[in-house]
């Protein structure tokens, strides 16, 4: 932990390194906490009140904002949210449909990569066929947050992951980091200003994308704190790696070849059953 703990910060190669900026190996086996979840809610939630003596049906959370689910704990939902981004890694997941005995499920090929060209031929072909994305870790400040009653409430900065899966929403925050890369900025230097855009489906519905905004008017410091939290993350993910590593490493004894459907059955989670 304390070769992580002490990074050089004045080093741009060796911090963007850690933060997904470029290809790394993760060292650490240390065991680590469930962190919070951001997503974007895209549907109302409702609610009651009494209205002339009757209960009547109203919209106490509305869709297109932000939610924050604690693990075990509150959800949260705000309209807008600063993310201070620690670092992004990638993920790839393959839809499998379910039946009468087996659920709709994610597979998960592997873990969060930081450099795909280092993983075996094979499981580059496969996960070429499959939905990538981007999953980026840090802490978020919801802003003006309510509960999933419509009630306001207080949340202090939160350590969290969010999985960006939408195609659109993967190149927006894509731009993000690229911005940051270019100018040669670390991710954990500056707050993401996000908001949402409504986007109407030809049958009426309507989802929501990210509009993500990089704060360049204020610097952010590198302390003492911010290199554990840095710490912390990365643990967390080497966690998840080992996880299906030891996945992996468990069917490879009982399989001589590496083929779609061995991947499918070592790794057959949903995306929330780890975190």
């Amino acid at each position: 932990m304390n070769e992580i703990t002490t990074l050089d910060t004045s080093n741009y190669e060796a911090m963007a390194k850690a933060m997904g900026m470029s290809s790394m190996a993760l060292p650490t086996k240390e065991k680590t906490n469930s962190l919070a979840r951001l997503r974007i809610h895209h549907t109302p939630l409702m609610g009651q009140t009494e209205v002339k003596g009757k209960m009547t049906n109203i919209e106490v959370v509305s869709g297109g904002v932000y939610k924050l689910e604690i693990p075990d704990g509150e959800t949260y939902y705000a309209e807008s949210v600063a993310i201070r981004p620690f670092l992004q890694r990638f993920m790839y997941k393959r839809f499998v449909k379910g039946n009468d005995s087996t659920p709709n499920r994610f597979v998960k090929p592997a873990g969060y990569i930081a450099d795909f060209k280092a993983l075996p031929e094979k499981m580059q072909d496969l996960i070429r066929q499959i939905k990538r994305t981007r999953v980026v870790f840090g802490t978020v400040d919801m802003v003006t947050p309510v509960n999933a009653n419509g009630d306001s409430v207080d949340i202090d900065s939160t350590p969290f992951i969010w999985e960006v899966e939408n195609r659109d929403a993967f190149k927006t925050m894509g731009d993000v980091f690229a911005k940051l890369s270019k100018m040669q900025r670390l991710p954990v230097q500056h707050y993401i200003n996000a908001t949402t855009e409504r986007r109407e489906l030809p049958n009426g519905s309507a989802f929501y994308l990210p509009n993500a905004e990089l704060n360049l008017s204020e610097t952010l410091d590198i302390d003492n704190d911010t290199q554990e939290n840095l710490a912390s993350f990365l643990a967390w993910v080497a966690n998840y790696n080992e996880y299906i590593s030891g996945a992996w490493n468990e069917n490879m004894q009982k399989h001589q070849s590496v083929d779609t459907e061995t991947v499918e059955s070592f790794i057959d989670i949903t995306a929330e059953e780890f975190a």
